[in-house]
């Protein structure tokens, strides 16, 4: 099978298993009334979607190492197809809705990179894959914004729980084309390879592959926390807007049209990547994006198209790093290691996204609630303050690892 045949069928699973991915988040201004839910409560919803990745990431993603990943991939996919469907048929407050948030958090945990190590175990070290592995990175904007999409289209006719419903058929159609199409994984053998499923001390003897990972994050803290709160946010500022002049599409349908432009600034900033110093690079992206966190929450009473244009502006920022950190570290990691790796990688950088959207939903109510532009300015400067510690472990792990 073709290399870019392979990059093809991997993306379109990616962007169908991420079907559920937003759509809670999408649906927090009608649930947060409808289930009398306090900001940080919303917060904590959204987060544990990262608490069943963290949970399921470590298993799901280092056995890879050892089966095949596409059997990996179906069973995640069941996942979270099941906890999008327990939010249309159970989920009616906090607990009942974090559970089934869970579920398809752990859904992604076993799609996700376990699709990466796919397309790394299928497709030859080189410079065409680092361009694959860059595009299969930013598909996940497209997939976000699919999601948000599939909302707009389905909950103003039938409803949040058709919403919820829809959103499951996506998981189901990956799975299978997954599995009908690509060939089986490769699983290798090696003398050094960890005894114990769990033993990840071998990932963190790495410095420069630790750096990565702790930059990425950093680099999660910032993107999952916007993205859980960036519909709720262009919602409120909506409300600022005059008659005459407010937003032309919903919030919804807005954060779906923005969300595609991750993918040309993931994809660019890689290519500046393996063309200067790599860690330079992604320095002085994270360094602007974290400057512009502490901006886009000011701009909401301003008129709609300076809203649109700095949060667009803030979402090109926080994805130029995303490829070049993800092709750091599978440069760097050891190939009979490289599921172990991506496990890491992806626990720390999504156990971030699981503080990310509470904290800001605690800044949120602590300022004085969702109702005061300081508020939402204070919660975004939130998020940049996380970013910013990116460059430091970058930094000090390239010291430490001479």
């Amino acid at each position: 099978m073709s290399p870019v045949r392979i990059v093809v069928l991997l993306c379109a699973a990616e962007v169908l298993s991420m079907t559920t991915f937003s759509t809670f988040p999408a649906l927090i201004p009608l649930l947060l009334p409808e289930w009398r839910l306090a900001n940080s409560q919303a917060g904590l919803i959204s987060g544990m979607f990262f608490g069943g990745y963290m949970a399921a990431v470590p298993v799901l993603t280092s056995l890879t190492d050892r089966i095949d990943a596409r059997r990996v991939y179906g069973f995640a996919c069941a996942l979270a197809a099941l906890g999008s469907l327990g939010f249309a048929f159970a989920a009616d407050g906090v607990i009942s809705a974090s559970l089934c948030q869970a579920l398809v958090g752990a859904g992604l945990a076993g799609t996700y990179m376990p699709g990466l190590k796919l397309l790394s175990d299928l497709i030859e070290e080189g410079p065409r894959r680092s361009r694959f592995v860059a595009f299969y990175t930013a598909t996940f904007g497209i997939g976000n914004s699919v999601s948000l999409a599939l909302v707009g289209l389905v909950e103003p006719g039938l409803g949040w729980h058709a919403a919820f419903i829809a959103s499951a058929f996506g998981p189901l159609a990956a799975a299978a084309l997954v599995w009908l199409t690509l060939p089986p994984s490769r699983v290798v053998a090696h003398p050094e390879a960890r005894e114990h499923l769990l033993d990840f001390r071998p990932v963190f003897r790495n410095r420069a592959v630790t750096g990565y990972i702790l930059g990425y994050a950093a680099h999660c803290y910032e993107l999952f926390g916007m993205r859980a709160w960036s519909v709720a946010f262009l919602t409120f500022s909506a409300t600022l807007q005059s008659a005459e002049s407010g937003f032309p599409w919903s919030a919804a349908w807005l954060a779906a049209a923005i969300s595609p432009l991750a993918i040309p600034a993931s994809i660019a900033g890689n290519e500046i990547a393996t063309r200067y110093r790599r860690r330079n690079v992604i320095l002085t992206i994270m360094g602007l994006s974290a400057s512009m966190a502490c901006v886009v929450g000011f701009l909401a009473p301003l008129p709609w198209y300076v809203v649109v244009l700095g949060y667009t502006i803030y979402l090109i920022f926080m994805m130029g790093d995303s490829s070049a950190l993800t092709n750091g570290v599978i440069a760097e990691a050891s190939p009979h290691a490289r599921g172990a790796t991506m496990a890491m990688y992806s626990f720390l950088g999504f156990g971030a996204g699981l503080i990310a959207p509470l904290v800001f939903g605690v800044v949120l109510d602590v300022a004085g609630g969702n109702t005061r532009v300081l508020a939402w300015g204070l919660a975004f400067a939130s998020l940049g303050a996380g970013c910013a510690i990116g460059p430091v472990a970058l930094l000090v792990s390239k010291y430490r690892g001479r």
